[in-house]
Formats: C-alpha cells, sequence, structure tokens
C-alpha cells in the first residue's frame, strides 16, 4: 500500500507567512511531504515584528494532535513556538502515546525582530518533558545560552554547547551558528553516543529576508527524515534547501523588515512510499 511521507507540524500561526505554521507548510511541501498541522498559538505579525500571542487552549492543541496521529499516523513532528507550560505537557503526553519515529524540537524562545516568545516557566517544561523526546532539538546561539547558561562565542564552545545540551536526553543536537562573527557560518551535529561531532560550514548570504529560516531548517530535516534519510543526510539536505531559499529570496522585497526566503524555488513533486 502506497502512501505519502506525511509530517506533523505542532507550531505557532504567523499570519504574515514567514513564519510558524505556514513556513512549515510550504517546506514540507516543497520537498515532496505531506504536511498536517497542530496550531499551538495564534500570533499577530508582521515582518517588522511581533505583537501579541494567544495560545490555543491546551485541550485544543491535544486534540488536533490525537486526531492526526490517529487517523494519518505520521512519518516525523515537528515542534516549533510553544509559549505555555500546559500546552507543553499536552505535547509530550501524546508523544509518549503515540511514539512518532523522528520528532524534530526547534525551541523557539526569540523572534528573529527580538521578542521574547515563551514564558519563564515554561523553559524548565520544555527541557524536562520534550527533549528527552526528541530525536533531535536545533537551537540557535541565543537559545543554547539560555539553556546551558553559558557564553558560546566561537565553533570551540559551539561544540562544547551542544555535547552539553545532550544531558536534556535527546538524540542528537544541532546548533545553529549563524550569528556567529565572520563571513562563514557553522552549525554543529552532536548526537549522543558519538564523540566526534559534524560541522556543517557554509558562506554566510547577505540579505534581511531571513524570517521563518530556524521554522523552515527543522521543518525541512523532519521532511528529509521521513523520507528515509539518517540524521546527518537529513541536516545537510535540510540546510542545503534553506541556503538556496535565502539566495533565491534575497533581493525580494516583502514587507518592510525581516522578509522570507523562497520557500518554492525549485519544488518537487508529492512523493510516494511504500
Amino acid at each position: 500500500m502506497k502512501k505519502y511521507p506525511c509530517v506533523l507540524s505542532i507550531a505557532g500561526s504567523d499570519c504574515s507567512g514567514g513564519a510558524g505554521i505556514q513556513a512549515d507548510l510550504k517546506t514540507i511541501s516543497a520537498l515532496g511531504g505531506y504536511a498536517a498541522t497542530a496550531i499551538t498559538a495564534i500570533t499577530v505579525q508582521n515582518t517588522l515584528g511581533v505583537r501579541a500571542i494567544h495560545p490555543v487552549p491546551p485541550v485544543y492543541v491535544r486534540g488536533q494532535i490525537e486526531a492526526v496521529m490517529e487517523d494519518i499516523r505520521p512519518d516525523a513532528v515537528k515542534i516549533g513556538m510553544i509559549n505555555d507550560v500546559e500546552i507543553v505537557e499536552a505535547i509530550a503526553s501524546c508523544l509518549r502515546t503515540y511514539r512518532p519515529r523522528f520528532v524534530v524540537f526547534d525551541p523557539v524562545m526569540v523572534s528573529t525582530s527580538g521578542h521574547r516568545l515563551i514564558e519563564e516557566d515554561a523553559i524548565s517544561a520544555l527541557t524536562r518533558e520534550l527533549m528527552p523526546l526528541a530525536s533531535l532539538i536545533t537551537p540557535n546561539l541565543s537559545e543554547a545560552e539560555v539553556l546551558t547558561e553559558h557564553c558560546i562565542s566561537n565553533v570551540d564552545t559551539m561544540k562544547a554547547a551542544a555535547s552539553e545540551l545532550l544531558k536534556f536526553g535527546c538524540g542528537s543536537v544541532l546548533l545553529k551558528g549563524g550569528h556567529l562573527e565572520g563571513d562563514k557560518m557553522c552549525d554543529v551535529l552532536q548526537t549522543a553516543g558519538e564523540d566526534k561531532p559534524h560541522l556543517f560550514i557554509s558562506d554566510k548570504i547577505e540579505s534581511k529576508n531571513t524570517h521563518g529560516t530556524g521554522c523552515t531548517l527543522s521543518s525541512a530535516i523532519a521532511t528529509f527524515l521521513a523520507l528515509g534519510y539518517d540524521m546527518p543526510q537529513a541536516v545537510e539536505h535540510a540546510k542545503a534547501y534553506v541556503t538556496k531559499g535565502i539566495h533565491a529570496g534575497k533581493d525580494v522585497h516583502i514587507g518592510e523588515g525581516h522578509g522570507p526566503l523562497n520557500h518554492f524555488y525549485a519544488p518537487v513533486p508529492m512523493k510516494t512510499m511504500k
């Protein structure tokens, strides 16, 4: 029996279309996957910043996840913005019940424009409830500094931080170094049980259109895992997709702030699997 490789995105809605659920839908679809969603919050935002956040009641977050899990049975789950402890607990309970093969968790804490997206007590809930259930977590430097309580300023401190983040119980950590000084960017992938990390080094692209890149990367990784790639391959292909999307959209004007990348620079048909 044939099926589509399905990815469930559990994240917040971005009405401007560049990040969150909207970015995930575009990414999964552009890479040949079937996208399902469970919305955790409604945000009021555009390319200039986040104006307000309204969490979805936890019972409805749980209901959305259960509806998808019981019927479509996704191959991978991507988790994005959660700013409420009860929603964290609802998601964790569902993951323990349905046990999806892959869980990619992007611990979103601060928006591109600098807006705080998470309550303080939700951070400890994330580390306690969700990270032990994750195949991969994908923090950026500022998020990793919050989680490790250490300054991260170069590749060596990134390696140390990635190893330290494994203590939360996740299978792998992809520490994103896009905000390092210099003309190169380096991401560090550290997997539990492996001594040597994978380094992904690329040139920085000068562009203000970077809204939603973290959401896009994590949902792309989840999609490639659903398609059958192993973790280093999934990260490598996802990073290539994001890099090309940024390059394709760098000269496009949408909004007066941080615009989106071009998710559909080279879409592929929906794939089928047995």
